[in-house]
């Protein structure tokens, strides 16, 4: 017997030394080549950019791996005990391996058993997630091995854990127990049930196979034995154990919780990010403050989708996407997926039009009716921009069974819908430093991400004509001077084209005051205007408010806007009028923060301020200025990218971005001044007059005193265009046909842009104080003839009062001295 003790020590002793000799040896063979664990104590998780409004709510998420890292304090106890449950129970107390488990798992590898246990332990996992392959080999799990040990003197118990849980991949591109969280119950970790926690922990030993969306049966199997481990280990109480095994695995997949609808604005930015930090701008957790209002965002996208739908069906319901004639589930199923909802349109297929009555399937299943009185009765079916047929007498010659629709739900009903095929954008920004406050680039980004603010060039119009007035001013006209609008023919001496151009209504009025030609957009007086300035200088005059040289046309049609800008250059422009004669510049990002916290960029915009001069800080003298700090030149900031490979490319920010950060201005920097204050005093009032007695009259809804702007046609008409501004507050509002075609008869700028303008501007302008204009030093209110605009009494019915610029008073004469002159001037015939 003692021979027999003796034998089982002897092999025992040397059974260990040949372990021990043989695990030293591996270690000194595979030690060169194992990764420095030390790098642990360092690591940086990818994290996603995450892209926000200036009130803090997300406007977009880029980035492979969803993933929200997560301090192990902030973890629920429960929720590392069901971890602990699945993967590792003895986790606090071994050293970093389990001997029973490593050695199951190396007897798999050597007999080929398709068993896939593992063995590993957490911090094991941490070793293989971090920096192994997943192969399943001997060596593979001797480093894992050996790494572990080293993470497990190098780090705490807690800290491995929380490496663990941020790193995990658990489905679905969730890495980490915060994002599962979300993805999987759209809930926070503090949120969650114990059944939510234990189906969570299940996920990482087979993300695919238990995965709760995919596999809701398997995941409650796993489920189920969690919580029983759980109950074992003394976690949890037969009480808590019995509630979570009955609750039923009910979960769908949540994406990022989109806050504001600003898809063209979050592309923008990310696209600014990569210039700005290449690839990894997606994985290093970048946090992007913009300028945009949440709430002026929502409002500017309904806007213009309200817009464009009413612009649609005053036009007529042209077809259904497709016309289905196999009715099976299958078919309806690939209808739905190759026709996906569309913003607030839903896709429906036609059961059923016996009547007046419409049936119809959504994609989940549901049965919708649209009734006649819902707006059946009132569809009239489009034949060309301006036909349209008769109403129809039932749902028959309206749509017939198996179309693919489009349906809205608007209050309690539904009601027959269609995507508009014209497009729209809205521009909003404050005028005194450049801030976007609201953008919308189209009418939705998923279906057409080509962004109509920053990339469309249109042909701006009567838009131009503010700007051209603006020099006459500086050129000897006044508000009251009298330009005839009367015939004019203009003959190209290179091709004999003769051009004949008219107004909008194809009359001609006659003698015409200045402002009474700018508010109700005189298209020969525009032309006569630019006939006496000269092209050449206007367009160097242009150039000054940030329209590229080279879209101004050299020819008198330059006075009727034949010049096609981006939008966003022209509510840029606008802006001058708005902030009484500077010159900024647009931004969007305003801070960038990194995944620490730290402020690595912030914008530092050239402002606006009435009463300083930009160099020296000292009073302005409302004079144009010659030099000065102003924002980047508008050719420069909106030109258009070179070389590059993604023809949807936003407008480029990344040049005032970098100057911005690079010079770390602690204090504002001012903008220059381009319009000495007289003239843009005298257009900004004329510009008020376009809506309270001009073109823009249907702004007058909106009951404000304080607003100004113009609205724009251009030829055909193929665009729409209207630009308006309170002192704080400037948008412009463009709807067109990305392939030009005609808006039709009786469409303007302001029975199109107009409308979306006023719906947005509703709410802009609610917190907005009244702002009556003052004039300015050097300019007087003088009583003159509406007829002739000569200065007048007081008895004349005819009389108005009109600001006037007082170095040029002595050009107005009065309606005495006219009559003496004309009188001497036939005496003098004789």
């Amino acid at each position: 017997m003692i021979k027999f003790i003796k034998i089982i020590i002897f092999f025992t002793i040397t059974g260990i030394a040949l372990m021990t000799i043989a695990f030293s040896g591996a270690y000194l063979y595979l030690s060169p080549g194992l990764p420095d664990a030390k790098s642990l104590t360092d690591v940086k998780l990818q994290v996603p950019l995450r892209i926000y409004s200036s009130d803090g709510k997300l406007i977009g998420e880029f980035g492979e791996k969803k993933r929200t890292p997560v301090k192990i304090q902030n973890v629920p106890s429960l929720l590392i005990k069901a971890f602990l449950a699945a993967e590792d129970d003895r986790f606090y107390q071994h050293g970093g391996f389990s001997i029973r488990g490593l050695s199951r798992a190396i007897w798999q590898a050597i007999s080929g058993s398709d068993a896939q246990t593992g063995g590993s332990t957490i911090t094991m996992q941490v070793a293989k997630n971090y920096f192994l392959t997943p192969e399943r080999k001997i060596s593979r799990k001797l480093k894992e091995l050996f790494l572990s040990i080293q993470i497990e003197h190098l780090l705490s118990k807690n800290q491995i854990l929380e490496l663990y849980l941020n790193y995990i991949f658990l489905g679905h591109q969730a890495y980490g127990v915060a994002a599962a969280a979300h993805v999987y119950y759209g809930k926070t970790l503090d949120e969650l049930s114990l059944a939510e926690m234990a189906t969570i922990a299940g996920l990482p030993k087979a993300p695919s196979a238990y995965n709760p969306i995919i596999n809701p049966s398997r995941a409650k199997i796993r489920r189920d034995w969690i919580l029983k481990r759980m109950l074992t280990l003394h976690f949890i109480t037969q009480e808590d154990y019995k509630t979570a095994i009955n609750t039923p695995i009910k979960t769908h997949k949540h994406n990022a919780d989109i806050e504001v609808d600003a898809a063209y604005v979050a592309e923008m930015v990310r696209q600014e990010m990569l210039k700005m930090y290449g690839e990894d701008a997606y994985i290093d957790g970048y946090r992007v403050i913009t300028t945009i209002n949440s709430q002026l965002q929502d409002v500017a996208q309904q806007a213009v989708r309200d817009g464009l739908h009413e612009y649609d069906w005053r036009h007529g319901y042209r077809k259904p996407e497709a016309q289905l004639d196999d009715l099976s589930e299958k078919a309806k199923k690939a209808a739905f997926n190759k026709y996906p909802s569309i913003a607030d349109l839903k896709t429906a297929v036609v059961l059923d039009n016996k009547g007046k009555l419409v049936k119809a399937e959504l994609a989940d299943g549901s049965i919708i009716d649209i009734g006649w009185d819902n707006n059946l009765s009132t569809i009239k079916k489009y034949i060309t921009e301006n036909r349209r047929s008769q109403e129809p007498k039932s749902a028959k010659d309206i749509v017939n069974i198996g179309d693919v629709i489009r349906v809205q739900h608007i209050g309690e009903q539904w009601l027959l819908s269609q995507k508009p095929h014209i497009e729209g954008t809205l521009i909003s920004m404050n005028p005194n430093n450049g801030a976007l406050l609201a953008l919308v680039g189209g009418y939705d980004f998923h279906s057409n991400k080509f962004n109509h603010a920053t990339q469309a060039k249109r042909l701006v119009g009567s838009n131009i004509k503010p700007f051209i007035y603006s020099l006459a001013l500086q050129h000897g006209y006044t508000a009251a001077t009298i330009i005839n609008d009367s015939p004019i023919v203009y003959e190209n001496p290179y091709n004999g084209e003769v051009w004949e151009p008219s107004n909008d209504d194809g009359e001609f009025h006659g003698p015409t005051r200045l402002r009474q030609a700018l508010y109700q957009s005189r298209n020969i007086v525009s032309i006569k205007i630019l006939q006496f300035l000269g092209v050449k200088d206007t367009i160097d005059y242009l150039t000054k408010f940030g329209f590229e040289r080279s879209s101004l046309p050299k020819e008198m049609s330059l006075a009727l806007g034949t010049a096609s800008f981006r939008p966003i250059q022209v509510v840029t422009a606008y802006s001058t009028f708005a902030n009484q004669g500077f010159k900024i510049a647009p931004y969007l990002i305003d801070t960038v923060y990194n995944r620490d916290n730290n402020i690595v960029f912030k914008a530092a915009p050239a402002v606006v301020c009435q009463t300083c001069d930009p160099e020296s800080g000292k009073p302005d003298t409302g004079e144009t200025q010659d030099k000065g700090t102003e924002a980047e030149s508008m050719e420069d900031l909106l030109a258009e990218p070179a070389d590059t490979d993604n023809e949807n490319a936003a407008f480029s920010i990344s040049e005032i971005n970098s100057i911005n950060s690079a010079t770390g201005h602690q204090t504002p920097h001012y903008a220059k001044r381009i319009i000495d204050r007289k003239t843009v005093f005298i257009i900004d009032s004329i510009l008020i007059d376009t809506i309270q007695k001009g073109t823009g009259r249907r702004a007058l809804s909106l009951k404000r005193y304080d607003i100004a702007g113009k609205t724009a046609t251009t030829n055909g008409p193929t665009d729409a265009w209207f630009s308006g501004y309170h002192p704080n507050i400037i948008t412009t509002v463009w709807t067109g046909f990305d392939n030009n075609t005609p808006l039709g008869r009786r469409e303007y700028g302001s029975t199109v842009a107009l409308p979306i303008w006023i719906k947005f501007m509703k709410v802009a302008l609610k917190d907005q104080p009244e702002m009556p204009r003052e004039p300015p030093p050097g300019i007087v209110s003088v009583l003159i003839n509406k007829s002739t605009g000569k200065r007048t009494n007081p008895g004349d019915p005819d009389s108005m009062f009109e600001y006037i610029q007082e170095d040029l008073l002595s050009t107005l004469g009065t309606e005495e001295t006219e009559t003496k002159k004309t009188t001497e001037q036939i005496q003098n015939l004789f």
